[in-house]
């Protein structure tokens, strides 16, 4: 397969997959106590997966200064180190947070904080520049997202970043930001159990490209069967917008039923279920990136082998459907 993709109009090019860096920031939490990472997390492991990633020709890497309040943004600085040049380095911004107690503690949408975020990020980031910026906060009013379009514009100007996107699954919002001449991308929740086709068909349209979290439904397109044991995980208590997981952390037992069912499909050719579930964005549309989430070494190398095997077929594509009654 083609194992670059272009970010949309920006000519930007990037891996065909990206890597998700939320996990790896550790624990966070909400102001309520409510977990907001992916649990406890061991930084040096981290380090080496992300140089691994990039030895196994992973060029495009998405955090967001959010992630364990600061700290992904600063462990992934940390990792690429002087091969800073080599990569894509993708970040959010719209939330505010404590950095000493790994809180969440608001948000603010106006154009004063999005220039005090970009620079606070590449402070952490180690760098001059972000490749592309995004807007984290999914469902902004759109006039005022207008205007933080407008100030992206400002920053491209100013060459602190290179592009911008939106991280929304609504596409109405995100056809606000296609207007400006640098939006690159949309970043919206894509996977076999999810599928996006208005989003899909936006992208399309517009330019765009479909940079995918999610795209392992939260690690159930990976294998994982139960809930996880560690208290500081968002699955352990998941939030109302999470699905696939039921109370109490357990997987919800209709996911799996589905994911069974496909399984199949999805490991074809030798696949691992995870690489399947990523071949199955790849074929989906030409303009997708996913961006499954890692925490170590030996994940890395698994995301990272779904290059080698490609998407799957338009035949493997339609039969999914029929399997989920699509």
């Amino acid at each position: 397969m083609e194992t670059t993709r272009t970010l949309g109009r920006s000519g930007i090019e990037v891996s065909a997959l990206g890597f998700g860096c939320w996990a790896i920031g550790g624990e966070w939490q909400a102001a309520d106590g409510q977990p907001l990472g992916w649990g406890k997390v061991d930084d040096e492991e981290s380090v080496r997966a992300v140089r691994h990633a990039l030895d196994l020709g992973i060029t495009f890497f998405d955090t967001a200064d959010t992630y364990g309040a600061g700290h992904s943004e600063r462990v992934l600085g940390r990792a690429l180190g002087k091969r800073r040049d080599d990569v894509v380095l993708a970040t959010k911004w719209g939330n505010v947070f404590d950095e000493d107690t790994r809180t969440l503690t608001g948000h603010d949408d106006t154009p004063a904080y999005a220039r005090r975020a970009l620079t606070a990020s590449l402070a952490r980031l180690d760098t001059d520049h972000v490749d592309l910026y995004q807007l984290h906060l999914s469902d902004l009013d759109p006039v005022r997202a207008a205007e933080l379009r407008d100030v992206c514009e400002q920053f491209v100007a100013e060459g602190l970043i290179r592009a911008y996107a939106w991280s929304t699954d609504d596409p109405a919002r995100a056809a606000v930001f296609a207007e400006g001449e640098h939006c690159a991308a949309v970043q919206h929740a894509l996977n076999v159990m999810q599928d996006a086709p208005d989003m899909l068909a936006l992208c399309e349209e517009s330019g765009l490209a479909s940079i995918n979290r999610s795209p392992l439904a939260m690690g159930l397109l990976a294998g994982k069967r139960q809930g996880p044991q560690d208290a500081g995980d968002i699955r352990s208590r998941p939030p109302a917008w999470l699905q696939g997981f039921g109370d109490g952390a357990s997987a919800d037992p209709e996911w799996l039923a589905r994911i069974d069912a496909l399984k199949e499909i999805l490991t074809s050719e030798g696949r691992t279920l995870a690489q399947g579930a990523l071949a199955w964005i790849w074929a989906r549309s030409p303009r997708t990136v996913p961006i499954p989430g890692f925490r170590s070494v030996a994940q890395a190398e698994q995301n990272a082998g779904a290059m080698e095997k490609g998407p799957l077929t338009e035949a493997q594509l339609t039969e999914i459907n029929r399997v989920l009654d699509r």
